[in-house]
C-alpha cells in the first residue's frame, strides 16, 4: 500500500475564481484605455488653435522612445514649436493634461507639432501609456 494520495482537481466555486481573475485583468486596463479615449473624443478641437510659425523659427524636438520622452522637461520661449517624433515600435498619443492639445496616434516615425505662444507651465503625457509625463516651461527669454 502507498501513502500517497491524489487530490481531485478544484471545480466548481473555487475553480472558477481564478477564471475570472484573469478576466478582470485582461478587462480592468480594456476598460481604462476605453475611457481614456471617450474622455478625448469628447473634447471639441476648437481648443486646439492654429498657430503661425514661431517668428524666430525656433523648434525643439522631444523623441519619444523606450516610452519616456527625452528630454523629460524643456524651457521654451513664447512661438516656439515642440515637435514630439515616436521612435517607438509602438503608437504613442501625446496629450496636455487638460486638452488643450492632443495629438492623433504616431506610428513610428510620425511627428506632431504645437507651437507655445503662453507662458507658463505645460504637463503632457501619453494618453494610451499615461506613466509616460513631460513638462515644458514657457518663459520669456526660455531656451
Amino acid at each position: 500500500m502507498s501513502n500517497v494520495s491524489q487530490e481531485a482537481p478544484i471545480t466548481g466555486a473555487a475553480g472558477g475564481r481564478g477564471i475570472i481573475a484573469r478576466v478582470a485583468a485582461l478587462l480592468i486596463p480594456l476598460a481604462f484605455a476605453l475611457f481614456a479615449f471617450a474622455d478625448l473624443s469628447s473634447a471639441t478641437e476648437s481648443k486646439v488653435v492654429p498657430v503661425a510659425a514661431p517668428t524666430d523659427g525656433k523648434t525643439v524636438e522631444i523623441a519619444i522612445s523606450n516610452f519616456t520622452f527625452t528630454p523629460n522637461e524643456v524651457t521654451i520661449a513664447p512661438g516656439t514649436t515642440v515637435k514630439w517624433v515616436n521612435h517607438d515600435d509602438i503608437p504613442h498619443l501625446v496629450a496636455e493634461k487638460a486638452l488643450e492639445f492632443k495629438s492623433q496616434a504616431l506610428d513610428t516615425n510620425d511627428s506632431f507639432s504645437f507651437t507655445f505662444t503662453k507662458p507658463g507651465d505645460v504637463e503632457y503625457f501619453c494618453v494610451l501609456h499615461p506613466h509616460m509625463t513631460g513638462k515644458i516651461s514657457v518663459k520669456a527669454g526660455g531656451a
